[in-house]
């Protein structure tokens, strides 16, 4: 396999299997929300949009990042997701990185959308479909995001190697500047950050399970997939 670490397409492209990666926190959050029982989450290109499509849905829940946005249930946050029920539940998710990352690459014939807590099984997704090349779309800080970058070459190397040891990937994610703008959100007491956020971020290989994207019902879909069906 053959990796290729990129930023967000300024254009929407098409790869053949493409790896989504946003470790701080988008992707963070979609995989607690799938282990708490989410049933799917669906991508939105703007706030109006995930808001639309809340209000035409009860009982759906709409995520975004940053600050918090009045009928918004989430600012992004994974310990606060703890506060949330979404047993059962559809999550509408619109973030400036991760969704809008997996939007640029939407009509990939295997997307994958990853972070250090799912990148265990979205490697063994990736084994399993053993492409020739796999394109890694690093979604934070344009491109340059190192906690998105040591997640993609985690998982590459994973693909290679079942026994790759997170760490040093791990603590280039914790010293990167996400994790310090976090950090001083906190400091300064901005809504929506939690002090333990970056930890949680920050769980190698925490489920068994991969998150894959596929279009329905006009829409960009994610749902957890068991790494064997995953392909």
């Amino acid at each position: 396999m053959q990796p290729t670490f990129t930023g967000i397409p300024g254009r929407p492209t098409a790869p053949d299997v493409a790896v989504v990666v946003d470790v701080m926190r988008a992707f963070t959050v979609a995989a607690w929300a799938f282990r708490r029982g989410a049933e799917k989450i669906v991508f939105a290109g703007t706030q109006e949009e995930a808001l639309e499509l809340k209000a035409r849905h009860p009982g759906w829940l709409a995520f975004q990042d940053g600050p918090p946005v009045p009928g918004f249930d989430l600012a992004n946050s994974p310990v606060r997701l703890r506060s949330l029920d979404v047993r059962g539940r559809t999550v509408v998710q619109k973030t400036t990185a991760g969704t809008a990352g997996a939007l640029a690459v939407a009509d990939a014939r295997l997307l994958l959308c990853a972070s250090f807590v799912v990148a265990g099984a979205t490697a063994e997704a990736l084994r399993r479909a053993r492409p020739d090349t796999v394109t890694f779309v690093v979604t934070g800080d344009g491109g340059q995001a190192e906690e998105d970058l040591a997640c993609a070459e985690y998982i590459a190397a994973r693909v290679g190697s079942a026994g790759t040891d997170p760490a040093p990937y791990l603590e280039r994610a914790r010293h990167s500047d996400a994790a310090a703008r976090l950090a001083e959100g906190v400091r300064l007491g901005w809504a929506g950050v939690h002090s333990e956020d970056v930890a949680m971020c920050l769980e190698a290989d925490a489920f068994p399970f991969a998150m894959a994207a596929a279009r329905a019902d006009g829409h960009l879909v994610l749902r957890p997939v068991r790494a064997a069906t995953a392909a």
